[in-house]
């Protein structure tokens, strides 16, 4: 009020004083405006400039090429909330019959619900001209109706999911159209480099077809626990909420990467990262043909290594893969890989890190004999090895010794085979080896390989402890739970079961 009150009597003092002194301003008036304010010559840019030009008309060329084929999408789910009456016991003790209160009293432990349509926003490429768009799976799962948006076109589009892969994070949708669509050309991101320039566009906070402009920061980025099999782009071009699913774009105009996540900006800034773009060529060529992936599987536990467990092993770089388990009957089991060997080579190439290797038998055809190459007993042994499919999720839940569902998720002890598959280091907890789409636990972000470490207050070492602490959540109430994906621990929400 007090900043208000000073305005309005600026305006009136104005007012006085103009009437006061504007002969006095009359007579100046002529000489005060024939002076002029001198402001500084606008820099433009000219041939001396030809490299910054050249790089700002790149820019310009790379948005207007690739725009085009980049999409909104926009996602719908019914979300079913549930809360007490407080007016059901109002009318039980106030009204009615005591026959009508006798049929009724059932009815007060119920609860009442109501549902409200949720919206999502992201982004995807179109990389057929049939109208195949890759994005990321967690813009569309669980959800109802995938709505899509052409920057050239008003009219918007259903898509219908060919295919998902949780395991990278990468999805594959279709709409169908009338004509053929442009399309994005896809870079081989193997050949990238830290400070190369990239572009990134998408629909961060729903608006269409942002570009931003950064560079590689990095590359091999992983340890989040985002995913199962974490490769990322490291890039400080701006990405946020809604770029999720757009590309990430080379000087060249061709696509290197998936925008997938951020650091967020209460932590860091500038730390974006992008799924390589030859790990959703192969994610994608199976989601078209299959509508599923399927991936190499050698059946060990790893463990990456650092400079003094290589010295302990006679090892003089840090390099590799170290063994830490075999699964019975696995495919390294029956190659007689044993645990304290570590893998140096894989299919004739070098292995730098557990991930790196990972990759590789993950992109392995099924059935294929190939060569091993590991370090035991200070040095080298070559071993033939016959690469095995990976059991999906949906197998490997049959096989296991498994608890009911609570809250949309399936838990089982850490057996050995459990610890081969999802490439566990620990035994303390129970694993997640299947989620129901759209429950509670995958809202949360809980995918399987995650570790339930513990429920509210109560620890979960176990699946006696697990089954402990779920008996004591009431069914409708938030319960904030402690998990492990990879080498991160943080907490999660669960809401209450519909």
């Amino acid at each position: 009020m007090k900043k208000i009150k000073i305005v309005a009597i600026g305006v009136i003092v104005g007012v006085v004083m103009a009437g006061l002194f504007s002969s006095s301003l009359n007579q100046q008036n002529s000489a005060l405006f024939k002076r002029q304010t001198v402001y500084p010559k606008p820099y433009v840019l000219t041939g001396e400039d030809g490299q910054l030009l050249s790089l700002q008309n790149s820019f310009i060329q790379i948005a207007k090429l690739v725009k085009p084929a980049v999409v909104q999408i926009t996602t719908e789910k019914t979300v079913t909330y549930r809360y007490w009456d407080p007016f059901q016991e109002f009318g039980r003790f106030f009204g009615g019959s005591p026959m009508e209160e006798f049929f009724s009293a059932p009815k007060r432990e119920q609860q009442r619900t109501y549902e409200r349509k949720q919206q999502g926003l992201g982004s995807g490429f179109i990389v057929d001209e049939d109208g195949y768009i890759l994005t990321n799976n967690h813009v569309i799962a669980g959800v109802d109706k995938i709505i899509v948006k052409l920057l050239d076109d008003s009219h918007n589009y259903e898509a219908k999911i060919i295919g998902t892969d949780p395991k990278t994070d990468l999805a594959l949708v279709k709409i169908e159209t009338k004509r053929l669509l442009s399309t994005v050309r896809l870079a081989d991101s193997d050949r990238i480099e830290p400070g190369e320039w990239v572009m990134a566009i998408g629909n961060p906070m729903g608006l269409t077809a942002t570009v931003t402009v950064g560079i590689v920061s990095a590359k091999g980025r992983s340890g989040f626990g985002v995913t199962q099999y974490e490769d990322f782009i490291q890039t400080d071009a701006a990405i946020n909420p809604g770029n999720s699913g757009g590309p990430l774009i080379n000087i060249n105009g061709e696509v290197i990467g998936v925008n997938t996540f951020i650091v967020s900006p209460a932590v860091a800034e500038g730390l974006g990262f992008a799924i390589p773009i030859n790990i959703a060529k192969q994610v994608f060529a199976q989601l078209k043909e299959k509508g599923k992936v399927v991936r190499g599987y050698l059946g060990v536990t790893l463990q990456s290594m650092d400079e003094e467990i290589a010295l302990s092993f006679g090892l003089k770089e840090a390099k590799g893969a170290l063994v830490t388990s075999v699964v019975t009957d696995s495919p390294a089991g029956k190659a007689n890989i044993q645990e304290k060997d570590v893998i140096l080579k894989f299919d004739g190439q070098d292995i730098q890190d557990v991930q790196d290797l990972q990759i590789k038998v993950a992109a392995t055809p099924i059935g294929k004999n190939t060569v091993i190459v590991v370090w035991r007993d200070k040095k080298e042994k070559s071993l033939s090895i016959t690469i095995a499919e990976m059991p999906t999720d949906e197998e490997l839940a049959k096989k296991v010794e498994k608890q009911e569902q609570w809250r949309g998720m399936t838990v089982a002890a850490i057996t050995s085979d459990i610890k081969g598959y999802f490439n566990l280091k620990e035994t303390d907890g129970v694993v997640v080896v299947s989620v129901e789409p759209g429950s509670p636990s995958e809202e949360s972000g809980i995918v399987p390989g995650v570790i339930i470490k513990e429920i509210d207050v109560i620890k979960t070492r176990n699946i006696a402890e697990y089954n402990n602490a779920i008996k004591k959540m009431p069914a409708e109430k938030s319960v904030r739970v402690m998990i492990k994906k990879g080498e991160q621990s943080f907490f999660v929400i669960l809401k209450g079961e519909k």
